[in-house]
């Protein structure tokens, strides 16, 4: 990142290792846990494995369960039914104080009342007298890690005369200052605009690689997932979809709505019969596998296609609309009469399309 000095890190590096090593980064086992409330069930059995010192995504659309699965991972709530295990450890048990866990929360949630060295030391000013560090310890971390987010010189100051990207990296040295086993984010970045986003998502990759915690963050932004993440895990209506490498979420999407989530895709009805693909009444050249005879739905990525004059069992459209999209086009073609519309995208310098054209996909799915 242009505001962060790699010999900076580079420096802290030995003193984050020591002030985390009281507590050592763990494996998080959920099983088969559910919760509903009354008669809404918000998670259906979800089971999921986190290695210790891994940055886990939790991806979905609003209300597929994924700020309630961070939440009982922190303590905030119980399941219906299930464990949660740190370390295998059972940690429903536990209090939130107990479980140790870092917590970032979309809106900052700083005192304003407190200065900025006032608000990273939270956590150790409130904590029992036999575990609570001295006075000059705990103001000691705390302009560690101001340094460690770049803020040092700004500990005076209160949360009103910080720009928003300042807060948040409060926020996130108020949460390390705990030496947390488990560090839980809540939609981070939410409240921040486009540019201040995609600094702090490389920010925040860094300060994971530097500290090794076991980090989970909670998202609806599938490029943030995909950019920050080791494993991406897809929720939608309370259970897992996929859980995956970025590569594989995006390149290997095992459902209709991971393809139609992850990315931008078009979708087309088309028909399986005696090991050709068909679209209306045309054959098309794709090979069908082991695709089943029957119906079918054809998933392809705008950018994941040729577009040709005419191709004898290509999809033919009639181009619509174009418009510009960052570096490229988007053309918008009309399928059979307008029934079934897709998008095509081109580099920039194809202005103009032939009215009629042919969609030859490089990269494609069909589910059935």
């Amino acid at each position: 990142m242009d505001a962060w000095a790699s010999t900076s890190f580079n420096r802290l590096s030995g003193e984050q290792s020591r002030l985390h090593k009281e507590e050592k980064p763990v494996d998080v086992t959920v099983q088969n846990v559910a919760r509903s409330f009354g008669t809404t069930a918000a998670l259906h059995g979800v089971s999921l494995d986190i290695r210790a010192g891994e940055l886990i995504a939790l991806l979905g659309p609003s209300g597929s369960g994924k700020t309630t699965l961070l939440r009982i991972l922190a303590g905030l709530d119980v399941p219906t039914s299930g464990r949660v295990l740190f370390d295998g450890d059972d940690a429903l048990g536990l209090t939130v104080q107990e479980r140790n866990v870092g917590l970032v929360f979309q809106s900052y949630a700083l005192f304003r009342h407190m200065t900025v060295l006032e608000n990273v030391g939270f956590g150790l000013r409130v904590r029992p007298r036999a575990r609570r560090p001295s006075r000059s310890e705990i103001k000691r971390r705390s302009l560690e890690l101001l340094e460690l987010v770049q803020l040092s010189g700004l500990e005076k100051r209160y949360p009103t005369q910080l720009s928003g990207g300042q807060r948040q990296r409060v926020a996130f040295a108020r949460a390390l200052a705990i030496q947390p086993r488990v560090l839980l984010l809540d939609e981070p970045f939410g409240a921040l605009d486009a540019k201040v986003r995609r600094d702090l998502r490389r920010w925040l990759r860094e300060i994971h690689d530097r500290t090794g915690h076991t980090t989970v963050f909670v998202t609806h932004d599938q490029e943030e997932a995909l950019e920050l993440a080791d494993r991406v895990v897809v929720l939608n209506n309370g259970k897992i979809e996929q859980v995956g490498t970025p590569d594989e979420i995006y390149d290997e999407p095992n459902s209709p709505f991971v393809f139609s989530f992850i990315g931008e895709s078009s979708v087309l009805p088309v028909h399986v019969r005696n090991g050709q693909v068909w679209l209306e009444d045309r054959p098309l050249d794709l090979p069908a596998g082991t695709l089943r005879d029957g119906p079918g739905q054809l998933f392809l990525r705008p950018h994941d296609v040729d577009v040709v004059s005419k191709a004898r069992n290509g999809i033919s459209g009639i181009v619509t609309t174009v418009r510009r999209h960052g570096g490229s086009r988007r053309f918008e073609l009309e399928i059979d009469q307008g029934r079934e519309h897709i998008e095509v995208e081109l580099p920039e310098s194809e202005r103009s399309l032939q009215s009629s054209v042919a969609v030859l996909p490089r990269r494609w799915r069909i589910y059935q």
